[in-house]
Formats: C-alpha cells, sequence, structure tokens
C-alpha cells in the first residue's frame, strides 16, 4: 500500500480521476467526488478506510478482490468491467471532504450524470450518499433504497456511503445494501 504525506495528499486537490467504465456496463456506482487518496492513486474508494471494495467483496459482487488502500492496477480495472460495474462521480474534483463541494457542483454533477448515463446506458445506476443525492437532484426528502425515478432508461438508487467518515454504516450493512441494485442489474 502506498504512503502519503499529508503535504503530498495536499498537492492533488482539485485533481480529477478519471471514470471507470467499460463496454457492456450494468451497474454504475456513483461516487459523491474523489478524496485526495484517491486522486492520488488514480483508483476510486482507494482510502484505506473506505468500505467499498470490500462490502463488494463481502455481497459476491466482485469476483476479485481489492485490497483497501491498494492501486488498481489494469488488470483489476478490467476485471471489473468485465464484470459489468462502473464507478464515476458526482463531482470529479477531488477534496478533503465531500462538504467542501457546492450546491452548484452537485447541481451540475446531476446533470453531467445523466448525459453519461445516456452515453453509457447502465441498467442500474447507484448514488452512494443520500445528502450528496437530495443535494444534487433537488430531492430533499428522498430516502435511501431505490428511487420512485429512474435516471434515463437506468433504475436509480440512492445507498449509503462506503467512506470511513461514515461511522453508522460497516461493511456488512454496505454489503447487504449493494447487493439489491447488483441484483437488479443481474449481477447477483
Amino acid at each position: 500500500m502506498p504512503r502519503f504525506t499529508r503535504a503530498e495528499l495536499e498537492s492533488y486537490r482539485d485533481a480529477e480521476v478519471p471514470d471507470l467504465i467499460g463496454s457492456g456496463i450494468r451497474l454504475l456506482f456513483v461516487g459523491i467526488n474523489p478524496g485526495l487518496w484517491t486522486a492520488a492513486t488514480r483508483t476510486h474508494f482507494a482510502h484505506p478506510a473506505n468500505r467499498f471494495y470490500p462490502a463488494l467483496e463481502r455481497a459476491g459482487i466482485l469476483e476479485r478482490p481489492v485490497p483497501p488502500g491498494a492501486v488498481m492496477d489494469e488488470a483489476a480495472q478490467q476485471a471489473l468491467c468485465a464484470r459489468g460495474l462502473g464507478i464515476t462521480n458526482l463531482v470529479p474534483r477531488a477534496t478533503a471532504r465531500a462538504d467542501e463541494l457546492s450546491a452548484e457542483e452537485l447541481a451540475e454533477g446531476a446533470e453531467r450524470l445523466a448525459a453519461l448515463v445516456a452515453r453509457t446506458r447502465p441498467r442500474v445506476v447507484a448514488v452512494l450518499g443520500i445528502t450528496a443525492y437530495r443535494q444534487a437532484f433537488g430531492r430533499r426528502k428522498a430516502v435511501a433504497g431505490r428511487q420512485p425515478e429512474g435516471i434515463g432508461d437506468a433504475e436509480l438508487w440512492v445507498l449509503p456511503n462506503p467512506s470511513g467518515l461514515n461511522a453508522h454504516q460497516t461493511i456488512d450493512t454496505l454489503a447487504v445494501a449493494y447487493a439489491e441494485p447488483a441484483r437488479a442489474a443481474g449481477l447477483l
């Protein structure tokens, strides 16, 4: 696992991390925005305290584990895409915390996501973070789970954020939540 000083991580502030999307996408996971560790490693959800990959593995969504904090090599990226999974963010710029994003950035992110979904045509979109979803899409009373409206032709789910800052969730609770849209996408 790579190690970074605080100054090294800060040097990645506002960097962008490319989407990880292949052809034949069935389930698109949408983070809020990349963290500094993600920007430094160019691996989505890469911070060692992030529970995204362990939860996907526990749910049976991933066939090949991705260790927390690791840099995802090209073979692992290809395996994830071949499985029909994709990863993007509402806002592409890296920050230390999601609360550094403006309401305007989140609203622009919703528009960006709609265009991406129209272009890539996943069966299911899963936004990871209820507060960011509410702000980005103007759905102040939205609750977690499957949403009554989709994005384009895609079914839309709003799920808990896997960040280590989200102390209310565990790998087990995240695995249960993430399995639902995976089933809807035909992956489980």
